[in-house]
């Protein structure tokens, strides 16, 4: 049996939301220092539980505020859950924003090193695969450019390239695989198919199902902060198309 790799036990996450419609900063200072700031809370996830074995391809689906990013940035370590617990195990590459560790005043091939060692990679392993990111996301030419005269196409290309060649053993991807030109999609695409079928655990965020059903084995509905079903794809997505 596989190991698990991610388990998540009654995982709740509440933010405070400031009531009054005034949103100046002035009328919030005001309400500061009179102490007549009121907040409601609200419930981005309750009780969350399930757990994930290595090598599974998990698709989250849910309509708009359902929970989806909230939940991929907890199990990504960028949030810390209001209540419950939490247990990964392996490196996690969470996809979420691309290009969200580069730096704008460093060039390409500087940035290949901050971005991969914020993903927690050895300066050395990353030399090592140094040629094979360049060259998958087909920038060359570019390396010693600053990135702050890359394209939003180019950029994200880089962060893709670093992000996938480096073999994750834990990949969260938030509606991505669109990335560059056609050309480069269809490379994305087939990476993204690699690391699926070649070990990589996965939890994959799409609002389109096809993609949903083509790529994972297993999905999770959320709906108002809660898993409203989890099971095998095809029956989970035919049941939230009737919803």
């Amino acid at each position: 049996m596989k190991k698990e790799v991610v388990k998540l036990r009654d995982v709740s996450m509440d933010f405070k939301l400031e009531q009054s419609r005034d949103q100046t900063l002035k009328g919030f200072t005001v309400r500061l220092l009179k102490r007549k700031l009121k907040f409601e809370t609200f419930h981005a996830l309750e009780g969350i539980t399930f757990t994930v074995r290595k090598g599974d391809v998990i698709g989250i689906i849910g309509k708009n505020g359902a929970g989806k990013s909230t939940l991929l940035k907890i199990i990504s370590g960028i949030m810390q859950p209001t209540r419950g617990q939490v247990a990964i195990q392996g490196n996690v590459v969470p996809m979420l924003e691309l290009g969200s560790g580069f730096d704008f005043e460093l060039t390409g091939r500087e940035n290949i090193f901050l971005n991969g060692a914020i993903l927690g990679y050895s300066k050395t392993y990353l030399k090592e695969k140094f040629d094979e990111i360049v060259a998958f996301s087909e920038l060359e030419r570019f390396m010693d450019t600053p990135i702050r005269n890359y394209s939003s196409g180019m950029m994200m290309r880089l962060a893709f390239s670093i992000a996938t060649v480096v073999n994750p053993e834990i990949l969260i991807v938030d509606e991505i695989l669109s990335v560059g030109d056609a050309s480069f999609q269809e490379k994305s695409h087939a990476r993204m198919l690699e690391l699926m079928g070649g070990g990589t655990t996965v939890f994959f965020v799409s609002h389109s199902l096809s993609q949903i059903r083509e790529l994972c084995s297993r999905v999770i509905w959320l709906k108002g902060g809660r898993i409203e079903m989890e099971g095998k794809a095809d029956r989970v997505c035919d049941a939230y198309e009737q919803q």
